[in-house]
């Protein structure tokens, strides 16, 4: 692959920040992202916030060297980070799991980012960076005719809302939280299946089923009382044994296949419950659950799809999709958060 030269007079860095590393693009003034692949350097979070900072520094140098960008030609940069945090980037207060010592409680990450490199930082949670990106990248420079709403399926169940192009936050900037949206359980659980209990202490809410965590805490412990002598009952630990059900479903596993048909059930009620207070045009899914075989990422979005309860109206006018480029999503997300910024959305 070879890199695009940047032709226009100005760009913005997109830059996603991880728990292992950070992920870099430039998006220049024509809509044009520079790079198609992966630019990575150690985000080095474990180190604290100054050697976190000093990182994403060297991830936007990396990339304007590699694409030939001037630094001089950088008008903002667009930053993206897990959570929780709030709308402005400030890491909570009870910290995070990948921000966990204590000097990064409460610490503002995009006011310290925007100070050391003198320009303007525009903050979104990984989510709604990846729930942008695939908006705009569907619905190109129809974009702000649009809305949609995306759930990533992750270790939590990440995401977010787009309308008219742009990201609902929030007063507090804790909208599009989907996976802490509760939902019916009924008809979705077995009748004597526990009612899953998530890590934020709800209970019955999307993220306890359609997560990695939802698999390990609640769907997998009851599905191997039901298919006594699986071989995932001998893994090494819970936590190893929810990580290799994927890819017992891509073998056509029963009891696999019966966890996700859950976790697509649990999305399908999601969104139902977006139709009535969203209306979206497009519907995606996104993260492991779909970084898959073909034939397993489209039973899952059919599944999800299927329990999706719609209008007529609604049916003729909505879509379902993939979150495309999901590696690439949070830096293309925040780099088109920033642009948005320049140009007034």
């Amino acid at each position: 692959m070879t890199e695009t030269r940047i032709r226009d007079s100005w760009a913005v860095v997109g830059l996603d920040n991880g728990g292992t590393t950070d992920n870099a693009t430039v998006l220049d003034a024509s809509g044009r992202f520079l790079v198609d692949r992966l630019v990575e350097v150690p985000s080095r979070v474990q180190e604290g916030p100054d050697a976190a900072v000093e990182a994403l520094v060297l991830a936007l140098e990396n990339v304007l060297e590699l694409t030939g960008t001037p630094r001089e030609a950088v008008r903002a940069v667009g930053l993206d980070t897990p959570g929780p945090a709030s709308a402005d980037g400030v890491i909570s207060s009870k910290g995070a799991t990948n921000f966990a010592q204590p000097a990064w409680w409460g610490f503002d990450f995009r006011a310290a980012l925007q100070t050391r490199l003198d320009l303007p930082v525009v903050y979104n949670n990984d989510g709604n960076a990846a729930a942008l990106y695939a908006h705009h990248a569907r619905h190109g420079d129809q974009a702000a005719r649009h809305s949609s709403i995306a759930a990533i399926v992750g270790t939590g169940l990440g995401g977010g809302v787009v309308e008219a192009g742009v990201v609902v936050r929030g007063a507090a900037g804790m909208a599009g939280e989907l996976g802490h949206i509760q939902i019916p359980m009924q008809g979705l659980l077995e009748e004597d299946q526990p009612v899953p209990v998530c890590n934020c202490g709800l209970a019955a809410d999307v993220e306890s089923v359609a997560s990695l965590t939802g698999i390990e805490k609640n769907l997998l412990p009851y599905w191997l009382t039901r298919f006594e002598g699986h071989e995932l009952g001998r893994a090494e630990s819970p936590a190893k044994a929810a990580k290799l059900v994927r890819g017992y479903a891509e073998n056509r596993d029963p009891m696999a296949i019966k966890i996700f048909e859950q976790q697509a059930m649990a999305l399908g009620r999601l969104f139902t419950i977006a139709a009535n207070f969203t209306d979206p045009t497009t519907y995606f899914v996104g993260g492991g659950v779909v970084e898959t075989v073909p034939w397993f990422r489209d039973w899952f979005l059919d599944t999800v799809r299927e329990h999706t309860v719609l209008r007529e109206e609604q049916e003729r006018a909505a879509a379902f999709a993939l979150v495309p480029d999901l590696d690439m999503a949070g830096a293309r997300g925040a780099a088109v958060a920033a642009m948005g910024w320049l140009q007034g959305r």
